[in-house]
Formats: C-alpha cells, sequence, structure tokens
C-alpha cells in the first residue's frame, strides 16, 4: 500500500504539524513499493533515451519526467510534450520560451533533445535528481488530495527560494512567478487579490503585485525570499486567507479578524 500523507487539520496548525513531521513522512512515502520501482525504472533506462520521441514513447520514464516538474497532468499530452522537447530552449520561437507556464522550458532544458542541446539524459547526477525531484513532487500530489493549500505550500517553500536566488531582474522574477499556476495561485491569495486580477494587462498586474507585496513585507523584490522566515510570512498569510475563504459563510467578522491577526 502506498503511504498516505498525514494531515490532521487545515490551516496554519495543520502547515506547522507537517512541517514538524516533513522530513520522516517524505522518507516514508518515498521508501514505498512503488516509488523505488519508478525511480529503479527511470535511472535504469533514462540513459538510453536519445530523442524527445524515445522519451514519450514509454509512459513510465515520462511520467517520472513530468512528475519531477509538476507537470503529470500532461502525460497523455505526447505531441505536444513530444514538440516541447524537441524544440529545446535554444531558439526564441521554441515551443518552451512561447508558452507562460515556464516550467516546460526547465523541462525541456534538464533532458537536452532538441537542436544544438547538449543530451543529459546520460547524465547520471542530473537524472538522480529528477527522479528525487519526481518523487517529492508526488509526495506534494498526495497531501494535495488531502488539502490543495497544504500541496500549494510545500511548492512554494522550495520554488520560491530558487525564485530568489535566480541571476536576473527584479521584473523578470515577477514574470517568471505570474508564469507559474501554483505559485502566482499562492501569492494572489495571499495578498487579497480577486480572481478577476489575470484580466488585467500584463504590466498591470505586475505594478499591483509589487505594490501589494510591499505593504505586506516592506519589499517588492522576490529576492527576499531567499530568507525562509520570509517565505514562512508569506505562507502563513496564504494558509490564513486560504482559511478564511473556507469559512467566511458561518464565522463572524471579529474570528476573522483574530484568524488573520494569528498569522
Amino acid at each position: 500500500m502506498t503511504f498516505q500523507p498525514v494531515i490532521p487539520t487545515g490551516g496554519i496548525v495543520g502547515w506547522r504539524f507537517l512541517q514538524r513531521t516533513y522530513d520522516a513522512q517524505l522518507e516514508s512515502f518515498s521508501s514505498s513499493a512503488v516509488n523505488e520501482r519508478e525511480a529503479k525504472y527511470f535511472l535504469d533506462n533514462i540513459g538510453k533515451v536519445q530523442t524527445a520521441e524515445d522519451l514519450v514513447s514509454d509512459r513510465r520514464l515520462l511520467q517520472v519526467a513530468l512528475g519531477a516538474f509538476g507537470l503529470e497532468d500532461d502525460i497523455d499530452n505526447r505531441y505536444f510534450i513530444q514538440k516541447i522537447l524537441s524544440d529545446g530552449t535554444s531558439a526564441d520561437d521554441a515551443l518552451s520560451n512561447r508558452l507562460a507556464d515556464k516550467r516546460y522550458r526547465e523541462f525541456s532544458k534538464a533532458f537536452g533533445l532538441g537542436p544544438g542541446d547538449v543530451r543529459k539524459t546520460g547524465l547520471k547526477s542530473n537524472m538522480e535528481a529528477i527522479a528525487q525531484d519526481n518523487v517529492v513532487s508526488r509526495f506534494e500530489v498526495a497531501v494535495g488530495k488531502s488539502n490543495e493549500t497544504m500541496r500549494i505550500s510545500l511548492y512554494a517553500r522550495h520554488t520560491l527560494s530558487d525564485l530568489a536566488a535566480q541571476d536576473s531582474g527584479a521584473d523578470t522574477k515577477w514574470f517568471y512567478l505570474m508564469g507559474q499556476p501554483p505559485l502566482r495561485s499562492m501569492m494572489e491569495t495571499a495578498l487579497g487579490l480577486p480572481s478577476s486580477f489575470s484580466q488585467l494587462d500584463i504590466d498591470k498586474q505586475l505594478e499591483v503585485f509589487k505594490d501589494r507585496l510591499s505593504k505586506l513585507t516592506g519589499s517588492d523584490d522576490l529576492a527576499q525570499f531567499a530568507d525562509e522566515a520570509a517565505v514562512g510570512k508569506l505562507t502563513d498569510q496564504y494558509l490564513a486567507r486560504s482559511q478564511i475563504a473556507q469559512l467566511q459563510s458561518t464565522i463572524s467578522p471579529a474570528q476573522t479578524a483574530l484568524i488573520l491577526l494569528g498569522a
């Protein structure tokens, strides 16, 4: 039987429990027969992959490859994924460079199967990292089956710090975040933005995002999330607002204020 993550309650209390038990729960999840078998198959066979077609033709390999980047829902979109891989990332008109969701670019770059790319499927350490990232992602998916806000919080915990460390301009980092659905969803909720916000002009969205974050944290620079405490503060705000949204029909304004103060 596959290990099921334990999440006793939602909101910030549930998040604190998950943080405390994360390492032990992830280890138990990783050690399940299913995950060990899939990781072994991937590492035993990914080195044989020479082309994009090779990868998409093997569903078990593709499942791990996509899962490592949180793209597991595309497992049946074989033509689309083959195009992402075969185009590579070097050309400006490569498909992954034209998509708002930059996970596709990272996915394509990780395997190096496009024109002019250095093929990476034979690099053992790179593929071991992808196999591990897949296990982490699958754990997050399992958490999400119980509580989607917890899944997004786990994803943001490592992705925000990676984004903060990128050697790119402040606005470039923002546009990257805006193209990552889980991060965007978290940021919109944490900053109290409405669902219609995404319909605004992209430059206006950037302006509003930066203004709201500055009011919350004192800075509009995403580099601040290199600090674990800054990620924690944003996550608490996200979880508190998510919990309020779920309970707003049954709680009073005073209780709402107490939840926010507790965050």
